[in-house]
C-alpha cells in the first residue's frame, strides 16, 4: 500500500532524513515511534507531498504508483488521509463545511460525533477556533472518520487527549483500522493500549534503525528510552517479530 525506498529529504537546506526505508503492505497497521526531533513529522510531510520538504534522492510508492512528484491533492484523491497533531485554526470555515465536502449525510455525521464524544455544537463552529487540545484532536480524528481514505496517517493520536476520551478515541480508530491500512506515528505510545498494530519501527536522528514486534519495541522504550536501539548491535533485527 504505501513503501518508501531510500528516501533522503532536506529542508531549507538541512539534511533532515537519510536513507528512510518503510514499507507498510496492504491491510496491515505499522507504528512509527521516536523521540523528538527524530524525523517523524518530516516523514509525514513529504509522504503528504508537501513542498518545503525536498526529496534529494529516493521514492514514495503508493498502490503501486511512484508518487514522488506529484502534488498533495492529489495523493489524497488517491485515498491517501492524515490526522496532524497540531492542525492549523481556520476560521470562517465551519466544521459541518468540511463534513458536507466530504458528502457525508447527517446520520452518519451524528453517529460520527458519539463515537468520539463531540457535541453537535461543534459543528458550527469556525475549525479549532477556540478549541481546547483534546477538542482539535477529537476534531482531527471525526474528520479523517468521515473521509474514509484507505490508507491513514495518525500523527501523534494520543497527545493532548484526557483517559477517558483516549479510550474512545482509541476504541473508534481501532474498528476504523481494521478495514484499512494505516501508519501510527508517536512518541510515548499511548494509543497502543487501544490500536492492533502489526508491525512497529523505530526513526532515530532521520533513519529507521529499527524494526519488529510493536509491544516488545514499546516495552523496550518504556523500560530504557530511545538509546537502547543505538545501542542494539543487530540494529533492525533487536527486538524480533
Amino acid at each position: 500500500m504505501l513503501r518508501v525506498e531510500d528516501l533522503t529529504v532536506e529542508v531549507h537546506g538541512k539534511t533532515v532524513l537519510k536513507d528512510v526505508n518503510l514499507e507498510v503492505p496492504e491491510g496491515e497497521v505499522h507504528v512509527l515511534f521516536g523521540p523528538n526531533g527524530s524525523g517523524k513529522t518530516t516523514l509525514i510531510k513529504t509522504i503528504l507531498g508537501f513542498s518545503a520538504y525536498k526529496v534529494v534522492s529516493g521514492r514514495i510508492f503508493f498502490k503501486g504508483r511512484d508518487i514522488t512528484d506529484l502534488p498533495t491533492h492529489e495523493r489524497v484523491r488517491m485515498g491517501l488521509g492524515v490526522a496532524f497533531q497540531n492542525p492549523p485554526q481556520i476560521r470562517g470555515v465551519k466544521l459541518i463545511d468540511v463534513l458536507r465536502k466530504l458528502d457525508i449525510d447527517g446520520e452518519d455525521v451524528s453517529a460520527l460525533l458519539r463515537e468520539i464524544n463531540l457535541p453537535k455544537e461543534f459543528l458550527k463552529r469556525d475549525l479549532n477556533v477556540g478549541f481546547s487540545g483534546g477538542e482539535v484532536k477529537r476534531t482531527e480524528i471525526l474528520q479523517v472518520l468521515a473521509q474514509k481514505p484507505d490508507f491513514v496517517i495518525l500523527d501523534e493520536p494520543d497527545s493532548g487527549v484526557d483517559v477517558e476520551n483516549m479510550v474512545l478515541i482509541g476504541k473508534a480508530l481501532n474498528g476504523f483500522l481494521k478495514q484499512r491500512s494505516g501508519l501510527i506515528v508517536t512518541h510515548m505510545g499511548y494509543i497502543m493500549k487501544y490500536v492492533d498494530a502489526d508491525v512497529a519501527h523505530v526513526i532515530l536522528h532521520g533513519t529507521i534503525v529499527c524494526s519488529g514486534h510493536p509491544t516488545r519495541i514499546l516495552t523496550q522504550i518504556l523500560k530504557e528510552g530511545y538509546r537502547w536501539c543505538e545501542r542494539c548491535p543487530e540494529r533492525r533485527r533487536c527486538v524480533g517479530r
